[in-house]
């Protein structure tokens, strides 16, 4: 690591803190910022379908951590979204496979807004009225995501890449999942991962590590509480895949296109073999890259065009996805730049410039509250510090990548998805008359 980063590292001012109760308090004071933002983040996601709890074993249907993060802004005494819209807060929450995040930004009254942040976490309500009110509102967002392209891929794509991991469902589940959970089943999965251990709050911007200590305290979190594991179950995953392609009609403007490479799931923590893909992928079609320059220059693909690691427990691919006229021309490319590069190796240079501008990123993000705060929780959430992710990604070399190119994006392990306009062919071919 360089001594311009280790400078900026040093004077970073990221606090960290792990309470008697189990919670990991992160804090970055910045001086002279008028907002502050501030997120609890749960690990609790879609994937979370079955796990064991203590002596229990549970099984859910899809959607749960979804559904939960909906009605944990309610309690008896109404909404949360009413309470921080009194304290002037911009408040939101979302879902992820792995994740489930609530946050909010102000200006004003930020100690208000922390007791409403972390009392509605800690304190869940449900009913069976006021679990089964929502399934309309979800069943809307459901169907929004149904009719999301960008998205239907990444759907499409998991199932094409996995038989049994639940990566294959929806985050929000289907209207029939979301239909069987109660109250019980979302006080079980308070109980199992909204345990104060498994948490990480995070704050950044016009605040001070005190502050958020005295919130914590004044919602109990600087007692000791009990500390349920909840343990993740997945059944065998084969490396082969369930389907290798599969095409479907919507209402788009352009044929859109994903192509997905199954991998060896990574270990828990591996952040290092994932930052390595992350770069693979920027020297394979990152925007330096010759493939996108050549791809771009000659119309076959929009900006949007990209890959992307997708990993959590017990699963690990490599997703590229956009828009294309040409979508089996784009995908032969695709496949020869990254057999070229398995052949003669990275380019260093460009590896290089990847790695900066990974460095920029993280960087970058200690400069804004909101950026800020969250990449603090994500690491936490990882077991990594900022500072340990810069470090561990200036160790990675041009050498580690052509080594891992020796072993993903194998194509005997891909998976394609065509989404065609409504009313067209599925084209046997780009050729034209």
């Amino acid at each position: 690591m360089s001594e311009h980063l280790r400078a900026i590292l040093d004077c970073a001012g990221n606090e960290r803190y792990v309470l008697p109760s189990g919670l990991t308090v992160l804090v970055r004071p910045m001086p002279g910022y008028a907002a502050a933002h501030a997120i609890v983040a749960a690990r609790f996601g879609s994937i979370d379908l079955h796990f064991r709890l203590g002596e229990e074993e549970l099984t859910l249907p899809a959607g749960v951590a979804h559904y939960l993060e909906h009605k944990m802004f309610e309690d008896q005494e109404g909404d949360a979204f009413a309470q921080f819209a009194r304290t002037g807060a911009n408040a939101n929450a979302f879902t992820s496979f792995d994740r489930t995040c609530y946050y909010f930004t102000a200006t004003n009254a930020v100690d208000e807004s922390l007791d409403v942040l972390l009392n509605m976490v800690t304190h869940p309500y449900f009913t069976d009225e006021t679990v089964a009110k929502e399934q309309g509102i979800i069943a809307q967002e459901i169907k929004m995501y149904e009719d999301s392209p960008d998205w239907r891929l990444i759907t499409e794509l998991c199932q094409c890449l996995y038989y049994t991991h639940p990566i294959r469902s929806d985050i929000a589940g289907s209207c029939e999942s979301i239909a069987r959970i109660t109250p019980a089943m979302l006080y079980d999965c308070c109980r199992a991962f909204y345990a104060p251990s498994n948490l990480v709050l995070a704050a950044a911007g016009n605040i001070t590590a005190q502050r958020v200590l005295d919130a914590c305290a004044r919602a109990g979190l600087d007692k000791p509480a009990a500390a349920p594991a909840a343990r993740r179950l997945f059944d065998p995953e084969p490396m082969t895949l369930p389907c290798a392609e599969k095409t479907l009609k919507m209402a788009v403007a352009k044929p859109c296109f994903g192509i997905g490479f199954k991998e060896e799931p990574l270990a828990p923590g591996d952040g290092r073999t994932e930052a390595l893909y992350d770069l693979i992928l920027c020297c394979v079609s990152g925007g330096m890259s010759r493939l996108y320059r050549r791809l771009y220059d000659e119309g076959l693909v929009n900006p949007g065009f990209g890959g992307e690691v997708l990993r959590v427990d017990g699963c690990c691919c490599i997703l590229f996805t956009g828009e294309s006229d040409t979508p089996d021309t784009v995908e032969q490319l695709l496949l020869e730049e990254i057999e070229r590069i398995r052949a003669e190796g990275v380019d260093r240079e460009i590896f290089t410039l990847c790695k900066n501008e990974k460095y920029g990123q993280l960087v970058e993000n200690l400069e804004n509250v909101e950026d800020s705060a969250s990449q603090m929780a994500d690491f936490a959430l990882m077991g990594q510090t900022v500072a340990q992710q810069i470090e561990m990604l200036a160790g990675l070399t041009p050498e580690d990548a052509d080594a891992a190119l020796q072993r993903i994006l194998q194509p005997g392990r891909m998976a394609r998805v065509r989404i065609l306009p409504d009313g067209s062919a599925a084209p046997d071919s780009d050729e034209t008359d």
